[in-house]
């Protein structure tokens, strides 16, 4: 039996040294928990490191533990899941526990060559709306920072993560309080995820679209039993999970017009702000900024304003990462950022978005897709905007204290991270006026928390539109 500990270490020192000091006939650990305080290195506090270890003495061994499967029933048809993003997946590999086959349907490509579409749209401004940054295997999040971090509460998410390092990820993963695999890692782990599960006799379509959903419209409560693809096959089930993310605007507009119970929600939108890595390291970590125990800094930053009972605050956080463009739509642009493992880019990014309230911002009483219209109205304006000043491939984006002071100047903008280019333009006229005012009132706060954070060498990169789904599939 393991006996368990809880202490902290400055930032530089390694666990095992500490137990080996501490603990005679120490035989072995293991990290269960591990946390960074960085909160006082910018007054020259060094960083301190929270850790709760497992550890054994000589004669003993860890006992692993075993999750105890239930019966499951038996299955006439094989499941069918729409969407091969972590949603999918997951519920593949779920099955998969319980020996149940399933067949997996995904309107883009595999991971492994959904680079080339993505690179042809980053590059010349050429969209492929079925396999991008969105759709394709592994989902929106292959191509985003690859932080496994949700705020649920859940008895699977050390599943999660055990999976995760199952399949190749670092040990760490398992342990660390805000685990990051990057987007360069995740896309070796999806490859291996699938094809562990075709091994398992799970049956894939890639490239293929889910149009429609088949009802049995003699039942009385309009029971799905099938789905329809672009080509044409239609493929039956008495088990079908929608698994489509927050993008996939076509099932939303098939389940409005067959009158599936769906339910308008809250979201958020706002912009991308990029700063050189160097400054937000030094922000953060003060004059520890360099050690390489510490890597690229992090921040999470919130702002309520009373008034309009709104919140605004950083969203996906990617420390040495980059801007991407991750539209899904030809008349449309949307930002997204992401990180490598390494999170070693010359920048770092995050979304700073408002909240959008439904029967406040959009009225979902007239429309159920109200709030998807919003979103797209953003996306929108943004295209046009680029394709007026720009080649409508670029990104619309200001410097921090231009779009404070309302006024853009004639000196050039820093160089960004994002592939796609940037050209300078007035943000404003792309969001609804709440929106501009409540990130100008949030950018002067949050120079508060973090002085030099809302500096003239801050990019503000728009839009920033797909944080959530503006829908809820009712179950």
């Amino acid at each position: 039996m393991a006996h368990r500990i809880q202490f902290k270490l400055d930032f530089d020192q390694e666990p095992k040294v500490y137990l080996d000091s501490k603990i005679a006939q120490l035989k072995a650990y293991r990290i269960i928990s591990q946390s960074l305080d960085a909160r006082g290195a910018p007054r020259g506090k060094k960083p301190v490191y929270h850790y709760i270890v497992d550890y054994i003495l000589d004669g003993e061994e860890f006992i692993n533990e075993v999750e105890e499967l239930r019966t499951a029933k038996v299955f006439s048809k094989k499941p069918i899941i729409v969407g091969a993003g972590p949603a999918g997946l997951f519920a593949a590999l779920r099955f998969a526990d319980y020996g149940i086959q399933t067949i997996v349907i995904e309107r883009g490509a595999e991971a492994t060559k959904r680079m080339l579409s993505i690179s042809k749209y980053w590059k010349k401004g050429i969209l492929d709306t079925e396999s991008n940054v969105c759709f394709g295997e592994g989902g929106a999040g292959l191509f985003s920072d690859g932080k496994l971090i949700t705020r649920v509460k859940s008895p699977f998410i050390k599943y999660v993560m055990n999976t995760f390092v199952r399949f190749g990820a670092p040990e760490e993963v398992a342990y660390m309080s805000n685990p990051h695999l990057g987007s360069n890692k995740i896309r070796k782990i999806i490859t291996e995820i699938s094809n562990f599960l075709l091994g398992q006799g799970h049956k894939f379509y890639y490239n293929e679209k889910v149009i429609e959903l088949i009802y049995d419209i003699e039942s009385d409560h309009k029971k799905v039993i099938g789905v329809k693809l672009g080509n044409g096959e239609e493929l039956y089930s008495d088990h079908i999970i929608l698994a489509t993310g927050h993008s996939a605007a076509d099932i939303y507009h098939h389940l409005k017009d067959h009158h599936i119970a769906m339910k308008a929600k809250d979201f958020a939108v706002g912009v991308r702000i990029e700063h050189p890595r160097a400054a937000i390291d030094f922000l953060q970590h003060g004059k520890y900024a360099d050690s390489d125990h510490l890597g690229a800094a992090r921040y999470r930053l919130s702002y309520h304003h009373q008034e309009t009972d709104k919140g605004t605050y950083s969203f996906c956080m990617c420390p040495g990462g980059y801007v991407l463009s991750s539209g899904t739509e030809v008349d449309g642009i949307v930002v997204n950022g992401m990180s490598n493992y390494a999170r070693n880019s010359r920048w770092s990014n995050s979304a700073l978005v408002v909240s959008v309230k439904n029967g406040v911002d959009f009225d979902a009483s007239l429309d159920i897709l109200a709030g998807l219209d919003f979103q797209h109205t953003i996306e929108r304006n943004a295209f046009e905007c680029s394709q007026k000043e720009a080649d409508g491939r670029m990104l619309p984006a200001v410097t921090v204290g231009e779009f404070l002071s309302g006024k853009l100047n004639d000196d050039p903008l820093p160089i960004t991270s994002s592939p796609s280019g940037i050209f300078k333009t007035d943000l404003t006229k792309i969001f609804p006026g709440f929106i501009n005012e409540h990130l100008k009132r949030a950018l002067v706060e949050f120079n508060k928390n973090i002085p030099g954070f809302s500096s003239n060498e801050a990019l503000l990169i728009a839009p920033e539109t797909r944080t959530s789904a503006p829908i809820t599939i009712l179950r």
